[in-house]
């Protein structure tokens, strides 16, 4: 029978990354690299496929698990659309500089050039600095034309509609945005699973080779949606013991739950899997017929299509994004 499943993180060296996945939720490095930009908590990209951490299925890819049990592990019209691949892919993410700006395509872009899905995502702010920034496309907007100009003769920066970050903020990122995350940020990302990216501009920095990272004028050009307005900061106060509804898309739910006591969650109406995971706190995921699972901050579970119940048990006061597909 499948249970609720954890995954063994992937830590991802970047040039703009930092420690606090180590220092702060317990991230074990791959030898010789001191700073990491993302830990892949939950992954259905080819190349990088999640490995389950726990119960008799450890040792065993999301992709085998999908295989094997199909709509039990993420719903039936999730495994009829998807298949065996995975439909979302979950990030850690810590920033010490400016990432790349950059824009993702959308589903047909990305079908008719790369095989692959587009790439939508979510940003859910943890922790930031006082001077944290995001970019979300140009202020104000510009025109095909003008990028090209700017391609060729630079002044990006001058174009960037800026954003200030703080904790429990979150941005909605649709595909053919153009984006980029600042220094001093740690957050939580939810995208379709898709690892296509188009660099825009990279602030003139080169790699420990020397070499500058490669950059995708020309794809970039045709994706960006040069109409779009630049994408808002969104912030909910936090309610204790009560879901919030924080997005619903086509791509990807997410609710957020505060929570000093037990809270029971029913999926009965919805045939999909559930993601737990733990921004802050320290809790107890229970469900009939399995061993409690527990997550700590920087953890995630995730709880088959097939269990239709489950009850979380915070320790102390936890903070848990809860993540699925309608």
């Amino acid at each position: 029978m499948i249970y609720p499943l954890k995954f063994s993180p992937q830590l991802k060296y970047r040039l703009w990354g930092g420690t606090r996945l180590r220092d702060g939720f317990a991230k074990v490095y791959p030898a010789g690299i001191d700073k990491c930009g993302e830990s892949w908590e939950l992954s259905g990209v080819e190349g990088n496929l999640s490995v389950v951490a726990n119960g008799f299925l450890a040792g065993n890819t999301i992709q085998d698990l999908v295989e094997v049990y199909m709509g039990d592990l993420v719903g039936e019209k999730n495994y009829q659309q998807f298949g065996v691949e995975f439909p979302l892919l979950i990030k850690l993410i810590d920033t010490t500089d400016f990432l790349s700006i950059q824009v993702h395509p959308d589903d047909e872009m990305a079908k008719r050039l790369h095989h692959a899905f587009g790439k939508t995502e979510m940003w859910y702010i943890i922790d930031s600095e006082e001077d944290s920034k995001i970019i979300t496309g140009f202020n104000p907007k510009i025109s095909r034309e003008q990028f090209e100009n700017l391609v060729k003769e630079g002044g990006f920066e001058e174009h960037f509609n800026y954003e200030q970050v703080k904790p429990d903020d979150y941005f909605y990122i649709p595909a053919r945005s153009m984006h980029s995350l600042g220094k001093g940020i740690t957050l939580l990302e939810i995208q379709q699973t898709s690892d296509v990216t188009y660099r825009v501009y990279d602030w003139g920095r080169v790699e420990p080779d020397g070499k500058p990272r490669e950059l995708h004028t020309e794809w970039a050009k045709e994706a960006i949606d040069f109409d779009a307005d630049p994408i808002p900061r969104e912030h909910s106060p936090l309610g204790l013991n009560q879901p919030q509804e924080l997005k619903s898309t086509p791509y990807f739910s997410v609710n957020r739950l505060a929570i000093d006591k037990e809270m029971e969650r029913d999926f009965f109406e919805l045939d999909t899997f559930r993601i737990y995971f733990c921004v802050d706190g320290h809790a107890n995921v229970c469900t009939a017929d399995n061993d409690d699972v527990v997550i700590k901050a920087g953890e995630l579970v995730l709880i088959p299509a097939s269990i239709q119940s489950a009850v979380l048990k915070p320790q102390r006061n936890s903070k848990l994004l809860e993540v699925y597909i309608k």
